[in-house]
């Protein structure tokens, strides 16, 4: 059997829904991706080679029409467009899903927070880690792409449609992968996940060392498998209720501020009003 190389990528950003894509798209009868979620490859592990890569997505058959991976690493990789195009080539299909900038990045401070990484302030873990804002520069990220694999490759999606509507959500983007509608379980229309803190962060913070570990000794799979566990968050995190913390207005002004000028552009590439939506 010809090993099959992917078709279909959703490149990021991160916290934008993307673990949830991966697990529903994995279940529908006529698509194949990789098992495990965050390959890395176009971005950290490309030195693995082609071969590494393609053997990923061995379990793909005939009968699968889409073989793809997520991986909300790509978008910002300042590498990755130009890697799959010289690994998949032009014809291969790209998918992102734009999430409300300071929300996005407030969601990423508070996943930082929760396994210790973060600086004590919102703003203070920007300037220590840059990407925390820098992922939010959709229309830079983007043109790369754009250059290489032209418009009509690139299905941009808004994370508030998952969010409103799960189902309709799914449906514009199978439709555009040219695949059969797939209806949703009642537990896969409960789009995103309550957002969590650490039970005991010592515990949390040595989980995800263990974890990058494991990945960089390609242990991707392993990795995906023991997330997924319920057993396993459980143990780890609580949601936050009322007491989870929110982003100050100066903060989110801020984040705007820096951003403003992305968002513009994106919108004249792509014909997709967002200012308006996310209330700038």
């Amino acid at each position: 059997m010809t090993t099959r190389l992917p078709n279909f990528i959703h490149i990021g950003p991160g916290k934008s829904g993307s673990t949830w894509l991966h697990e529903v798209l994995s279940t529908h009868p006529r698509a194949y991706l990789s098992p495990a979620k965050d390959l890395y490859f176009f971005s950290r592990y490309y030195d693995r080679g082609a071969a590494w890569y393609a053997q990923q997505f061995s379990g793909a058959t005939d009968r699968d029409q889409i073989v793809g991976e997520v991986c909300p690493d790509y978008l910002s990789s300042h590498d990755a467009a130009k890697r799959m195009h010289e690994t998949l080539g032009s014809d291969v299909q790209l998918m992102v899903t734009l999430r409300e900038p300071a929300e996005r990045a407030w969601s990423s401070f508070l996943y930082l927070s929760k396994h210790g990484l973060a600086a004590p302030t919102f703003r203070e873990t920007i300037e220590r880690e840059p990407l925390l804002l820098d992922e939010g520069r959709y229309a830079t990220q983007l043109r790369a792409f754009l250059d290489l694999f032209g418009r009509e490759r690139i299905h941009v999606a808004v994370f508030d449609d998952l969010q409103r509507d799960p189902q309709a959500f799914l449906d514009a983007t199978t439709d555009w992968l040219d695949i059969d509608r797939l209806e949703l379980s009642p537990s896969q229309l409960e789009a995103q996940l309550p957002a969590s803190a650490a039970r005991f962060r010592p515990l949390a913070i040595a989980a995800a060392r263990s974890a990058e570990w494991v990945r960089q000794h390609d242990g991707a799979k392993v990795v995906g498998h023991v997330k997924r566990s319920p057993l396993v968050q459980r143990v780890l995190y609580r949601p936050l209720g009322d007491d989870r913390p929110v982003m100050t207005d100066e903060d989110l002004q801020f984040v705007r501020g820096e951003l403003a000028g992305e968002i513009g552009d994106v919108e004249s590439w792509f014909g997709v009003s967002l200012r308006e939506r996310w209330n700038w």
